[in-house]
């Protein structure tokens, strides 16, 4: 029947959505890259695809693999840890020296490359996205048995949603942005959140290896 299958999507969109609409790394640069209007498109294709891989990923079962390497994730949270603590550290320079977002900035934006290369080591250098993402959502998927993929269909329809409106949608707070206090306020939180994060994901490798 329909119906079933339909639920299942349902739900696999309802956890999804509740999964990444938290503040993050990810989030936070997506919003960033949004207000100033550069390479959305590509940031938010990114974050998609990866979602997209992911979530494949763990509704085949990966999740299962993922738990048996606690190692892996080890090596994972402390990479994460020093790119984000670098992040952060960049973020926390900005909000010291603010900048006014006009329709023609002297600053020029980062490559395309930089650009990717940042979205995907936010994305897949944190282990959260691992085990949100794979771990969690592939295990829930299994409670809807002949239909995960409508379950991870939904899911993956969240991601787009999400990041295409978190991405595109930043444009509606341009305004409020063309203030450098703004600027310096969103800076200095996504500092916080970066520091946050970096520290969660060491004390969680610690706490492994005790």
């Amino acid at each position: 029947m329909l119906l079933p299958a339909v639920l299942a999507a349902l739900s696999g969109l309802g956890l999804g959505l509740s999964l990444i609409v938290a503040i993050g790394s990810q989030n936070a640069f997506v919003l960033r890259q949004g207000l100033r209007a550069q390479r959305v498109g590509a940031v938010v294709l990114v974050c998609v695809v990866s979602d997209v891989v992911l979530i494949a990923a763990g509704v085949a079962g990966a999740g299962a693999v993922v738990q048996r390497l606690p190692g892996v994730l080890d090596v994972v949270r402390l990479a994460g840890a020093a790119f984000l603590a670098a992040y952060g550290a960049l973020a926390a320079r900005r909000a010291l020296r603010p900048q006014v977002l006009t329709p023609r900035d002297d600053a020029a934006p980062a490559s395309l490359a930089a650009t990717v290369a940042t979205a995907l080591a936010l994305t897949w250098l944190n282990p959260h996205v691992y085990l949100d993402t794979v771990v969690l959502l592939g295990s829930i998927a299994q409670s809807h048995p002949g239909r995960q993929w409508w379950f991870a269909a939904g899911a993956a329809l969240g991601s787009v949603v999400w990041f295409t409106a978190l991405g595109y949608g930043a444009a509606l707070l341009r305004p409020l942005f063309a203030r450098p206090g703004a600027w310096r306020v969103l800076d200095a939180l996504i500092a916080v959140v970066m520091f946050a994060l970096a520290a969660s994901l060491v004390a969680a490798s610690l706490e492994g290896t005790l």
